[in-house]
């Protein structure tokens, strides 16, 4: 025949026994909980609402790009005060730039930008004062 066990228990046991685990249990949720909200979090290109411009060179002559933003999304991007013997001597810029601002006011952005073999070259120089324009929009530089 089996003969039966009795187990005695202090109380104190018990009780000390259950808080070590209730803490346990805490401390890995709080640790998951804490770690798991960074891998959701999704960087945003966040600027400063407003009218920013900036210029490059191109044979001597500045090619100013105007950038129109509100706080999460490119509104307009446009070439300004063209001169015409600039705009005779390098005909490709205002396509380069229309075909750059369709994109960009759509979803695009500077780095997912799908730019035309034969505007290759107008178009660096185009987004390298694009660049310089939203530089001055973001949030960083404008609270300096």
């Amino acid at each position: 025949m089996g003969s039966t066990k009795i187990l005695v228990f202090r109380l104190k046991e018990i009780i000390y026994t259950v808080l070590f685990i209730g803490l346990g249990v805490l401390l890995i949720l709080l640790l998951v909980f804490m770690f798991s909200k960074k891998d959701k979090t999704i960087p945003t290109l966040e600027y400063v609402p407003g009218v920013y411009s900036s210029s490059v060179l191109l044979d001597n002559q500045p090619i100013n790009v105007e950038v129109i933003v509100d706080r999460n999304h490119i509104n307009s991007v446009k070439l300004i005060d063209l001169n015409t013997t600039t705009e005779t001597l390098f005909p490709l810029l205002k396509e380069a730039m229309s075909n750059i601002e369709t994109q960009l006011t759509g979803d695009a952005t500077i780095a997912t930008l799908e730019i035309k073999s034969e505007f290759k070259y107008t178009s660096a120089l185009l987004l390298e004062a694009i660049n310089g324009a939203l530089s001055k929009a973001s949030i960083e530089a404008v609270h300096k």
